[in-house]
């Protein structure tokens, strides 16, 4: 199993597209889903968050300011999960709507990510460093699934914190 970290984040976020792909087709059990993506979708950012991007900081050759914007879209993207876990029904047009609208977000940030943060830590960081970073990711991102962080009620506490910190 690869324990360096921007090869498990790269990981997660090619399991986001097989979900949102998933999560598309009107047959699927878009309820069960919608629960794996949250799950992964809150564990991914707040691993990252508290165990990647702070560690990143301290390198002079990562951008900052992209890691901070990193955070910044992690919020908008827990925002836009709570709208869509919102509407109860998974066959409606704002459901779907809510889908895109957390497809579009997401995949804006997994873009600008891999584009900035993902392949300056690639370049500046040891692969040892990235090595104990992705122990501490995998870690983190398995304590989070264990608080239950896809639970809805979870979601909106994280939407709330996130919009307050960001405001």
């Amino acid at each position: 199993m690869a324990t360096d970290v921007v090869e498990l984040i790269l990981a997660d976020h090619r399991r986001f597209e097989e979900l949102f792909r998933d999560l598309r087709d009107r047959t699927a059990d878009r309820t069960t889903l919608l629960g794996e993506l949250a799950e992964l979708l809150v564990a991914h950012a707040e691993a990252e968050e508290s165990k990647v991007y702070s560690a990143l900081k301290r390198y002079k050759e990562v951008d900052d300011d992209e890691v901070d914007h990193g955070a910044e879209e992690h919020a908008e993207g827990h925002q836009a999960l709570l709208a869509l876990m919102e509407v109860s029904d998974t066959e409606s047009d704002e459901w779907e709507d809510k889908l895109e609208e957390l497809v579009e977000a997401l995949n804006h940030h997994v873009d600008e990510e891999e584009r900035t943060i993902l392949n300056d830590a690639r370049e500046q960081v040891a692969d040892e460093r990235r090595a104990e970073l992705g122990k501490d990711f995998l870690e983190e991102r398995q304590e989070r699934i264990s608080d239950g962080c896809g639970d809805i009620e979870y979601v909106r506490r994280l939407a709330k914190a996130t919009a307050d910190r960001i405001d």
